[in-house]
């Protein structure tokens, strides 16, 4: 009797461990230092619309493996759709941007790809217009941004934190800038 309930709590045990997942791990394209709360008193940079790849349209991170797989990474979750991260990283970099007049953004991500231990990469179009007067548009600019990357998702993640933050810039340069073009990525 006492081997059997010892049987049974060991297989109990067994199976338990068997079960156990790894945690989720949840990332955000919103670095932790605070790009400032003062807002100045000129215009403002409102996003009209986000869209991304429907590959990476999930709340798993995916990763690219090799020269034409995809890993969707079961453990490694965005805090939020990717798209709702993507906003609220470009509203956090273009809160203090101050444009001269107020002017919308439209995004679209042609591309979001992430290689862990090479790069992270964001291929976007984006288009600033004038909202009222016609909904004029001020420029339609496409934007290649990769950054090195580490091997590890946290490592990924920055990465991508630098492309929006340098997507954010481009756009800040276009709302603020006099010249009818595209800004060049640095």
């Amino acid at each position: 009797m006492v081997s059997s309930l010892k049987m049974t709590l060991v297989t109990a045990l067994i199976l338990l461990a068997a079960c156990r997942s790894e945690p989720i791990q949840f990332h955000t394209l919103t670095p932790a230092q605070l790009s400032g709360t003062a807002r100045a008193n000129g215009g403002e940079i409102l996003i009209e619309g986000i869209s991304v790849p429907p590959q990476v349209d999930r709340p798993q991170i995916v990763i690219r493996q090799g020269n034409s797989g995809l890993a969707i990474l079961e453990t490694e979750w965005w805090a939020a759709s990717l798209v709702d991260e993507l906003r609220s990283a470009l509203v956090d970099q273009l809160a203090n941007s101050n444009p001269q007049r107020k002017v919308s953004v439209r995004v679209e991500v042609q591309r979001f790809d992430s290689v862990p231990g090479q790069y992270a990469l964001m291929d976007v179009k984006w288009r600033l217009r004038s909202p009222g007067e016609g909904d004029t548009t001020l420029v339609s600019c496409r934007s290649t941004l990769q950054t090195p990357s580490g091997p590890s998702i946290d490592d990924l993640v920055i990465a991508q934190q630098n492309n929006v933050k340098r997507l954010a810039a481009l756009i800040s340069q276009a709302a603020n800038g006099p010249q009818r073009g595209c800004p060049a990525p640095q």
